[in-house]
């Protein structure tokens, strides 16, 4: 039975053994001895410290700028909401004078004077060339479509201007003032043509 190679702690060399030489027992000095780590640069060293001062201020700025967009953006509670215009503004279904949001109708235009509605100037006094004296006036007043003719019927009490409907109100009027007669009757029937005037006496005299 071969014995065991024992090397001693204290350096016994291959001289003192019994056993040949290997490749084991001659030494090369270019051989690595142990584990080795190649040294560290100073800058593999100091990258993350100066890595973690550039990006803290970055990212600190960055946060700031976040909060105050978002601080400028308007809010609005549940009470107030913004304003569409400078202009005044109304509710919902709610019109500007206050209504239920139907436009109001517009009002009726009050009548005019029409100096061209057709007058018929008739003699009831049985005054020669009364109509056409009095239909004079009325041309000179502007109207533009007076006829003078004599009066059949029965005669009125008094002088008397009868119109056709509600809108020649105002014109009738001014023929009644114009002729110096005080009674402007509505009355379809008695003017047919638009205005009619009967001349019960001489409304000058």
């Amino acid at each position: 039975m071969r014995t065991a190679r024992a090397v001693s702690l204290s350096g016994v060399s291959k001289a003192d053994t019994h056993y040949p030489e290997d490749e084991f027992d001659v030494p090369n000095p270019d051989a690595a001895r142990g584990v080795h780590r190649a040294p560290r640069s100073a800058w593999s060293r100091w990258w993350p410290f100066l890595a973690v001062l550039v990006a803290a201020p970055l990212a600190a700025y960055g946060l700031v700028t976040l909060a105050a967009h978002q601080d400028d953006k308007p809010t609005f509670s549940s009470s107030q909401e913004p304003e569409a215009s400078d202009g005044p503004s109304a509710s919902p279904g709610a019109s500007a004078t206050g209504g239920t949001g139907e436009t109001p109708a517009a009002p009726p235009s009050a009548p005019t004077v029409n100096t061209s509605t057709p007058v018929v100037v008739l003699n009831a006094a049985q005054i020669a060339g009364l109509a056409k004296s009095e239909a004079k006036k009325l041309t000179d007043a502007g109207f533009t479509a007076v006829t003078p003719g004599n009066f059949t019927g029965t005669k009125p009490a008094d002088s008397v201007v009868y119109y056709a409907s509600e809108d020649l109100a105002p014109t009738a009027q001014l023929v009644a003032t114009t002729l110096g007669i005080s009674t402007a009757t509505l009355s379809a029937a008695d003017a047919p043509s638009g205005i009619s005037v009967v001349l019960a006496s001489d409304p000058s005299a």
